[in-house]
């Protein structure tokens, strides 16, 4: 599996494409803000001759969910993300006015990932892991014949998503990561929502929210 990253939004989200020699592809949190970054994101997809197979959602706060309009529109895949997450998807226009910004109300999700849960594109599979804290239905998604997982907002490179949020609690997510990903082999590569690669061994070590 290939793992492209593209930063999107002023709220610099990262989203990330994944494809093997297939040619099919998922993606996970599409962050386009406008037509600009949703072009972006199409012509390397148009580069790469992939066909775009499925649309993961770690979570629905808007800096995620941005482009799920138009990637649905586009690409006609199935959107999958956990049933708690609802009512941020609900919230997320209004969210977005209050942060001087604007959005349309983003389409309802074709089917719901719950804990343990697999999800398949080409030949590749990903696990589902729940992990909630940063909101009530936060996802990570891991890829065990690759050791890599794509947390979104719940664990970063030196630091935890945060929990002020609808759904957020810190104590549910300290847990969550200790429960679910710090199980993981240390040497998984940790591809967070925003900011930089890291791994599960560096972040039990150094993480200051578990020293």
């Amino acid at each position: 599996m290939l793992i492209k990253k593209l930063i999107f939004s002023p709220i610099e989200v990262n989203t990330y494409i994944l494809y093997d020699e297939t040619g099919q592809a998922a993606v996970i949190d599409c962050g386009c803000y406008n037509k600009t970054e949703f072009d972006r994101l199409s012509e390397f997809i148009a580069e790469e001759k992939l066909v775009p197979s499925l649309l993961l959602n770690t979570h629905c706060h808007l800096d995620h969910i941005f482009g799920n309009k138009m990637f649905l529109e586009k690409y006609k895949t199935p959107l999958l993300c956990n049933a708690e997450e609802e009512g941020n998807r609900n919230d997320s226009v209004h969210i977005a006015s209050v942060f001087g910004m604007k959005m349309e109300m983003p389409p309802e999700p074709s089917g719901h990932v719950d804990e343990g849960d697999t999800v398949t594109f080409g030949n590749t599979e990903l696990k589902a892991l729940l992990v909630p804290g940063h909101s009530s239905g936060s996802l990570a998604f891991y890829c065990e014949k690759q050791k890599v997982v794509f947390t979104g907002d719940a664990l970063f490179s030196g630091s935890i998503g945060r929990t002020d949020l609808r759904g957020g609690d810190y104590d549910t997510l300290v847990k969550s990561i200790s429960e679910k990903l710090f199980v993981l082999p240390p040497e998984t590569v940790v591809y967070p929502g925003h900011g930089e690669a890291t791994t599960i061994g560096d972040e039990l070590k150094n993480n200051p929210y578990f020293s």
